[in-house]
Order: structure tokens, then sequence, then C-alpha cells
């Protein structure tokens, strides 16, 4: 039985469409060299099957040129990452906002800066919505 198509893209979908948000669209070769640059070498079969499958998945466009065919994400950057957030906000912290920001500061020291930026986008979002 095959396994279900899993809502959000896989750890190898992901890398690939990174590379392919870089630059596209590319050809499979490209691909495979970007991913063994990456620390990630894999047949050329391997790749071909992934990115058929992202197509199927409606991940990636596929176009031919020549005897190649020419892969371009077909889903944005931004779309991707906050589907992806959303999902391990609501699965992993319930849906909080809160113990995401506590999980994020318990787990890893933030610049100081980077703290400033938050608190600034923050206050922005409180005045967005009319609060103070």
């Amino acid at each position: 039985m095959p396994r279900p198509v899993s809502p959000q893209p896989t750890e190898l979908e992901l890398m690939i469409l990174k590379v392919l948000w870089r630059r596209s669209p590319q050809a499979v070769s490209e691909v495979r060299e970007a991913l063994a640059a990456e620390d990630r070498p894999l047949a050329h079969t391997s790749v071909i099957t992934t990115l058929n499958t992202m197509v199927r998945k409606k991940y990636l466009t596929r176009v031919k040129q020549g005897k190649a065919f020419l892969f371009s994400p077909k889903v944005a950057e931004a779309d991707v990452s906050r589907r992806m957030l959303r999902d391990v906000v609501n699965r992993v912290f319930d849906g909080s906002a809160k113990a995401v920001l506590l999980s994020l500061f318990d787990s890893q020291s933030v610049d100081p800066d980077e703290l400033k930026e938050l608190r600034r986008l923050i206050n922005q979002k409180m005045k967005d919505q009319g609060q103070t």
C-alpha cells in the first residue's frame, strides 16, 4: 500500500524547492548537481522520480525543452513556509504563538538586534490590529 500524500513537502522535496526558488527553470542534472553540492548526492533516477512526484503534487511545473524537461516551482516560498509553520504551531504547540516564541527563546540564543526587531514587529502588529 502506498504511503499517504503528505500535506507538506518532505525533507527532500523542500531541498529541491529551495534549489528551484533560487534559480529556475532547471534540468534534472542541474537539480542533482545542486543537491550534491548541499551534501545530498542522489542517483539521477531518484531525482527524476522525486521531481515527477512533485509535479503530480502540484509543487512544480515541467516543460519539455529539446530532449530534457525543465522544472520550475509552482508554489511560492512564502506560501510553503507559512503552511509548514502553521502546521508545526498547530501540531506541536496546540496553536499557541506564545508557546512557539517561548520555546524558541529557550532553545537558542537570540541576538539583541533580533530581539529589538521582534519587539518592533510585535508593536507594529498590535498597532495594525488596533491594540496598544
